[in-house]
Parts: C-alpha cells; sequence; structure tokens
C-alpha cells in the first residue's frame, strides 16, 4: 500500500506566492512612511542594497518574500490609517522617475538649474542639470570643499548723528571685502558693493541710527561680480526690506539673499577600510591564525563583502546603485549558458611576423586591472534607443557599429579584438571612444572612425565607483606594504569578483547591470592596448597581448614602465628567449 503521508505533508505546507504590489509601488510606500531602505533592511535581515532591488525590479522568494509582502501589506493600512502625509505619485500610482518633473515633462540637457540642486553622486549643490540628473560638469568639484576664507575686516561704523530722512544715505565702505558689521549696528541695514575689479561680496557698513527701516540694497557698478548681498537685519530691525533698482545695462545679484549654502564634504573614508580588516581579523581568529583556510573563507565572502563596503561608501549619495532599469535585449542571454549580443574586444594577438634573431621577451603582468576599469564613464540610469552616427561624450552605453579596418596588425592588435564576422557588431563605450580616439590626428590617425548605426545610452560619470575603487586600492597598497598575503587576496577577489557577478549571476543577486560588466571589462582590455600602443611608440617590439593583463615586450621595457606592485605598476611574470628565422 503506498504511503501518502509525505504527499499530504507536501500539499499542506504548499502555498502560493504571496502577491506584491508594482514594483514602482514598493519604493512609494515605504517613502511614505518615510523609513529608509537600511531600516526596512534591518527589519528583515536583510541589506540596504537588496531592498532596493525589490524596489527597482527584483522579486524576492521563499520565506523573505512572505515577509517583504507581509511589510507591504501593512504600509498600505498605515497609510489608509492616516489622514495626511500621502506619498507623490503619478496618477497611475508610480512613483516620479528621476529626471521628470511631476508634471511628466522630461528634465532638459544639459541645462542651467534656476537654484542650486544636490549633485547625484556627492550630495553638494550643483548648478547643471545633465542628461536628467543634476551633477557637476567637473568631476573635480566632487571633491571635498576647501576651509572657508576668514572674513575680511569689520566695515567702518557710520556716524551717529545724521538727519533723519526718507531713506538712509550709504556710510563710507571699507575697502576690503567682507561682509561682516560692527556689533553695535543701528536698525537697518545699508549694502554697498565692492570696488571695481573684485569679486567679493558686497561690503555691508551699519545706518545711522535714525536711518528709515529695512535693509536697502545699491547695485554693483559694471564690470564687478556681484555676490550675496547683505546679512539679515539685527532683531530689533524694523520689517519691510526695500531694494532699490540697478541701473540700466548692470548685471547684479539677488538683493538681500542669504549666503548660498556651503559644499557638503563628502563622507570620510577613514573607516570604511575598517570593514575589510575587521573581516580578516575574524576569518584568522576562526582558524587560528592559519593563513590558508582564513583567504579561502574570505574568498568565498568576497561578494558579499563588497557588496557591503559598496553600500557603506554610498551613504548619502543620490543614485541608487543597485537599481535594475529594464534592459534591451541584446543584454540578455539567448540561453541559461550562452552570452548577450555585446561584444568586448578582449585582445588575444600574438606578433605574426616578428623580427629575425633572439629576442629576450619580458612577459609584463598588468597589476589591478579590472581595479583600475572601475574608472569608466557609466550610464547612470536606464539606457535610452538613438539611431543615427551621433555620439555625445556626456552618455555612455552600447553602440551598434560598423568597425573600420585595421592595416596594423604587424605591429599592434586591432583594439576590437579577435574577431572574424565582417559587418556591424555592439561594442562597449570604452571600445567606441578608442576607435574615435585612434581616428584623431594625435595618433596618425591609425584608423577611420567607426560609423555608428544605433545606440542604447544614458547619462554618465566616471565618478560611480570612485570612492569604493580607493579604499580597494589604499587597502591593496598596505598590504603589500605589510606583506599582508591575507588581506591581499581577499581585496584582489573583492573587485574581481564584483565585476564578474554584476551582471546575470545567482552569485550576485544584488546588483543586476550587464551593461556595466561590459564596459568595465572593456575598459580593462583598452587599457591594455593602450599600453602595449605606448611600447610600440617608445620603440619596443610589442610580441603579444593576451586577456586583461598580460603584455609581451622584446626591449627595455623600464624606459617606458615602473616595475613594482602598485596599480600604475608593472611586474615582470616570466623572461625567455625568442628565435625567429631570417626573413
Amino acid at each position: 500500500m503506498t504511503d501518502y503521508t509525505a504527499i499530504d505533508a507536501l500539499l499542506a505546507d504548499a502555498r502560493r506566492q504571496a502577491e506584491l504590489p508594482p514594483t514602482a509601488q514598493r519604493r512609494a510606500l515605504r517613502e511614505a512612511l518615510d523609513l529608509s531602505r537600511t531600516q526596512v533592511a534591518k527589519a528583515l535581515g536583510v541589506s540596504p542594497s537588496t531592498v532596493a532591488g525589490w524596489e527597482t525590479g527584483r522579486d524576492p522568494s521563499g520565506e523573505i518574500r512572505e515577509k517583504y509582502a507581509y511589510f507591504l501589506n501593512g504600509a498600505q493600512e498605515k497609510l489608509r490609517t492616516l489622514t495626511e502625509g500621502t506619498p507623490p505619485h503619478t496618477p497611475d500610482g508610480s512613483a516620479p522617475e528621476r529626471g521628470t518633473s511631476q508634471a511628466g515633462t522630461p528634465a532638459d540637457d544639459d541645462t542651467i538649474l534656476p537654484a542650486p540642486q544636490p549633485c547625484i553622486l556627492c550630495g553638494a549643490p550643483a548648478t547643471h542639470h545633465v542628461e536628467g540628473y543634476p551633477q557637476h560638469l567637473d568631476p573635480a568639484d566632487c571633491a571635498p570643499a576647501s576651509p572657508a576664507t576668514p572674513a575680511g575686516p569689520a566695515a567702518t561704523p557710520a556716524p551717529t548723528a545724521t538727519p533723519a530722512g526718507p531713506a538712509a544715505t550709504p556710510a563710507p565702505t571699507a575697502t576690503p571685502a567682507g561682509p561682516a558689521a560692527t556689533p553695535d549696528a543701528s536698525p537697518g541695514l545699508v549694502t554697498t558693493p565692492a570696488p571695481p575689479g573684485t569679486c567679493a561680496g558686497p561690503v555691508t557698513t551699519p545706518a545711522p541710527a535714525d536711518a528709515s527701516p529695512g535693509p536697502a540694497s545699491t547695485p554693483a557698478p559694471p564690470g564687478t561680480c556681484a555676490g550675496p548681498a547683505a546679512a539679515p537685519a539685527p532683531a530689533d530691525a524694523s520689517p519691510g526690506p526695500v531694494t532699490i533698482p540697478a541701473p540700466p545695462g548692470t548685471s547684479v545679484g539677488p538683493a538681500a539673499a542669504p549666503a548660498p549654502p556651503r559644499r557638503r564634504s563628502p563622507q570620510t573614508q577613514g573607516r570604511l577600510p575598517d570593514l575589510i580588516a575587521r573581516a580578516v581579523h575574524e576569518a584568522l581568529a576562526a582558524h587560528d591564525g592559519d593563513m590558508r583556510p582564513a583567504i579561502a573563507e574570505l574568498q568565498r565572502r568576497a561578494i558579499p563583502d563588497a557588496m557591503a563596503l559598496l553600500d557603506a561608501c554610498r551613504i548619502g549619495a543620490r543614485y541608487d546603485i543597485v537599481g535594475h532599469p529594464p534592459l534591451p535585449d541584446i543584454l540578455r542571454k539567448k540561453s541559461a549558458h550562452g552570452a548577450d549580443d555585446v561584444w568586448e574586444a578582449r585582445p588575444h594577438w600574438t606578433r605574426p611576423d616578428p623580427p629575425a634573431g633572439t629576442h629576450e621577451v619580458t612577459a609584463l603582468d598588468i597589476n589591478g586591472a579590472y581595479l583600475s576599469a572601475l574608472k569608466t564613464h557609466l550610464p547612470l540610469g536606464a539606457l535610452e534607443h538613438s539611431t543615427g552616427n551621433v555620439h555625445s561624450r556626456r552618455r555612455a552605453g552600447i553602440h551598434l557599429i560598423t568597425p573600420p579596418d585595421w592595416d596594423h596588425h604587424a605591429h599592434l592588435p586591432n583594439p576590437l579584438g579577435n574577431r572574424d564576422e565582417p559587418g556591424p557588431v555592439w561594442v562597449t563605450e570604452p571600445t567606441l571612444r578608442l576607435l574615435q580616439r585612434l581616428a584623431t590626428d594625435a595618433y596618425g590617425p591609425l584608423c577611420d572612425p567607426p560609423v555608428i548605426h544605433e545606440s542604447w545610452t544614458s547619462g554618465s560619470t566616471e565618478q560611480l565607483f570612485e570612492k569604493f575603487r580607493q579604499i580597494l586600492r589604499d587597502a591593496r597598497e598596505k598590504a603589500i606594504a605589510e606583506d599582508d598575503e591575507v588581506t591581499l587576496e581577499y581585496v584582489k577577489s573583492m573587485y574581481s569578483k564584483f565585476v564578474s557577478t554584476m551582471g546575470e549571476s545567482n552569485f550576485n543577486r544584488e546588483i543586476y547591470r550587464p551593461d556595466w560588466m561590459h564596459i568595465i571589462r572593456s575598459q580593462a582590455f583598452v587599457n591594455l592596448w593602450l599600453k602595449a600602443h605606448k611600447a610600440h611608440t617608445a620603440g619596443l617590439t610589442v610580441m603579444r597581448v593576451l586577456g586583461t593583463d598580460e603584455l609581451h615586450i622584446a626591449g627595455d621595457w623600464r624606459t617606458v614602465f615602473t616595475e613594482g606592485r602598485g596599480v600604475s605598476q608593472v611586474k615582470v611574470k616570466d623572461v625567455y628567449d625568442l628565435q625567429t628565422g631570417a626573413r
């Protein structure tokens, strides 16, 4: 007789997956209750980046799905009981997209904002709107703000015995720029501009004691840089500002405007490397100081640890790194073990006809190839389709191009890698930019410009992973200096596995950006190609260029490259003699 107990138990435990609200509503529900991702993640026992993934396209499964559904249903019930605090939403209930106004109008491309807004990368005030995001045009502007300059000498107080009149007469101004006023100033301030040719804010002098109430401002003369107007009047000043209009043809800033907000310095990085040091310490302690099993454990946890470090690096940032925007079909694998349509231009080249004779060849290893490649132009938002032979340097993505002919195979590898198929091919941003660069007079030109047919791009930045990259680089260099093999192997696993699993990978479900993975890999190949070109132009003989980080050179390579273990240096992998016959 068949035992049905196991089947009955299976059916008893079986149930349908909990229903979840649409993706766009999940974030709106959380924000409507003024909850951060960190708070929700802590309650559910996951990382903030995992919650971000659920809010941008991915769905949890199993028990965690039940918990997340319970939270979202509870949030909906909570909102129904509230009489105010409704979350902002569009008519269909979804949150407004970034770069889109409440009215649904796309933001202008590269426009000057009417008022500074927080930069999407560093949070400091930015004055430009680039590709739908407020950000600094110059990456250097995302650096920490310099300390404020001390104020200039205080302005000279006005005479105390001035006849009252309908309007105050401006007091003499002090030459040094600076808005400081004497503490015993009488109610009402009169401001006069700094001398012509200065770029300081207007100097403030106190009005006479019997001056009419309210601050009045005088415009800057033509050719001067009008700065912020006067500071607010003392508490006993009478209300109501009086503004004197500017003469025609002059350009002044807004009268009596508050000083612009100081730029927020990016979060200090000093504590972040401790995440790495703490993990190493715990692993060594768990294995009684035995390095081999400690390294094996750290390598197993490299991916989640890299994501935790990334979360810590991104505190205060404006852009969701772990967002999962819709992807075009060309970025989707055609089968479980297949590839998508993007060509990364990986080199595998051997010089076909080296000079005759015996050559001492040095195989050089490029240190931290993927680590250096994290600094590349990455698209911030969802990729947008365009057609035509047009390329914007402020956007990045993937492009369908007809590559140019390459006539230098005897001396240098094709920048497109070992591709035998003719016709158009989808390439990444670094490959396209390299081909465009080689088509300029500065490089010969070495080839014709590529022809672009289609593109999937978005507004881009080179700074997206910069803090993350710098922390890993510093930890790597410190480990090398201290001969710390455990930390070195751990850090190498973190950045290499981070890059290789940010596409369609079961090992990292917190980030799903195959476009970024292709772009970063291609950037590593471009960096290697440029080193080969540098050696060739210096008169060395390039023998082989392989993969991500291997360059074989005949000749005195130390005149071109610096030997060492730093990310900007190379190390010797092998030295061998190559015998070639006469032609």
